[in-house]
């Protein structure tokens, strides 16, 4: 890994979708403070979060279990030692 990238980066959103190939995780952060907008065709009001993609990271569907295992076990450590989860954050 690139000595520069070794810190990684902060990211406040996660965002997943797909393609044939592969699933895609997006990493975001909020670049301005959040904003009501309204919606143009429906006139139905909305929390605007201006965000910045800061990572794009694509795996192929083999893989997509074996993330959500690791992840699942390290949240439930992650519980067992801070406490149970907030759903705000």
């Amino acid at each position: 890994m690139p000595e520069d990238a070794e810190v990684g980066v902060y990211a406040g959103f996660a965002s997943v979708w797909r393609t044939q190939e592969s699933f895609v995780l997006d990493f975001a952060t909020e670049v301005r403070p959040p904003e009501v907008a309204q919606d143009p065709d429906s006139g139905s009001r909305y929390v605007h979060v201006p965000a910045r993609v800061v990572a794009r990271v694509r795996i192929p569907p083999g893989q997509v279990w074996e993330l959500m295992k690791a992840l699942e076990k390290n949240l439930s450590a992650y519980e067992r030692d801070a406490g149970a989860r907030r759903d705000d954050a």
